[in-house]
């Protein structure tokens, strides 16, 4: 019966998650976004840090992982592997790694069944801890480290130190005579079904975490999913696309974006080149490319000129292992996929990667 209910049932329930899961709103996020940034360069320490960020510094940036209870409703305990390999990689390498949320799945579990099942992750992470190298930041689905009296109690139970917890953080390179500000944040706020609303977090941890749990169904298609950037992530966009010499990075969605676009956008914008070229080799490869992650009929979007400053990390807990994630590394910025190899074994790709100066606006 299960078997025969998820067939009728998978290709619906994650249809509907992609359409009902989010209902951003653009003045509410953009409220949102202005008065955290203003908030954390005003008072440095209280809702985020702000790093200095040199040539010699690197971090990764994961998100996501939404940490559970490995029952069939725990999305993260495929790409478990990826995720523990990607840690022991970046803290040899001397990374510092920033957590961007929904680390812990708080709205389907309680927290003891995420602390047990758990350990192995832990440890990973605190191995930056003892480096003094990890900056938590909460989500919607870890809000709970926010703004529960117990959660310092229990961060010491975790990582033998009850580590502070952020909103956002602030990374300031200074590129030739000018300071870029990249501005980082789980990016819930203005999100209706996740900015404190009840009834999301009901609705999940009572209807959908068991239905999910009995169907096996993840909804988290793999990290290069046919889609155009959804509508929050656009949202978040049209923020930093207003503002001078700063860059936003975002997890929430599950969608990696780099410089502003999705992997089928920049499908669609390298045909559009390829035609002008009259690069028939290249057009011929992109058009193969587009069949395999386009409906029949499906038009090519309208693209007017994007500004390069608009980043996603995805999610570290895809349907078929992968995690993905941002890396900033002597003065470049990359969005990285961990894969499993056709051995089992977990490999590091580079998906995208650019200068940071070419996120500086130019002078006019």
């Amino acid at each position: 019966m299960r078997k025969l209910l998820q067939r009728w049932l998978s290709s619906w329930i994650i249809r509907m998650t992609n359409k009902y899961g989010s209902r951003p709103n653009r003045k509410r996020i953009h409220d949102a976004l202005n008065k955290l940034f203003k908030k954390i360069n005003a008072e440095p320490g209280k809702r985020g840090l702000i790093f200095k960020l040199t040539d010699q510094d690197k971090y990764i940036i994961l998100s996501d992982q939404h940490k559970g209870a490995r029952d069939y409703a725990d999305d993260f305990a495929l790409a478990e592997k990826n995720y523990l390999v990607a840690l022991k990689y970046y803290n040899q390498a001397d990374f510092k790694y920033i957590n961007l949320g929904d680390s812990e799945e708080l709205w389907e579990n309680l927290l003891e069944s995420v602390i047990k099942h758990n350990k192995e992750t832990f440890e990973c992470e605190k191995a930056f801890i003892v480096r003094d190298a990890f900056t938590k930041i909460f989500g919607n689905h870890d809000l709970y480290w926010d703004n529960d009296p117990l959660s310092g109690f229990n961060l010491n139970r975790i990582y033998g130190k009850k580590i502070p917890i952020y909103e956002g953080a602030i990374l300031k390179a200074e590129i030739g005579n000018q300071t870029l500000d990249i501005f980082l944040t789980h990016g819930h706020q203005g999100d209706l079904q996740s900015d404190g609303n009840w009834f999301s977090k009901w609705f999940v941890s009572t209807i959908w975490a068991p239905l999910q749990a009995y169907l096996q169904i993840n909804p988290n298609t793999p990290a290069y999913d046919n889609q155009l950037k959804t509508a929050h992530n656009t949202m978040m966009y049209s923020w930093v696309a207003s503002k001078k010499n700063i860059a936003l990075i975002t997890g929430h969605t599950h969608q990696p974006v780099f410089a502003s676009l999705t992997h089928l956008e920049r499908i669609y914008i390298k045909q559009r080149q390829a035609k002008k070229d009259d690069d028939q080799n290249q057009l011929e490869l992109l058009n193969a490319e587009l069949r395999k992650r386009i409906k029949e009929g499906d038009k090519a979007p309208r693209f007017r000129q994007y500004k390069p400053s608009y980043f996603n990390s995805g999610c570290c807990c895809f349907s078929d292992g992968d995690i993905t994630g941002i890396e900033i590394d002597a003065g470049f910025i990359r969005l990285i996929k961990w894969s499993f190899l056709r051995n089992g074994d977990p490999e590091r790709i580079i998906l995208e990667e650019m200068k940071l100066s070419e996120l500086i606006d130019p002078v006019i």
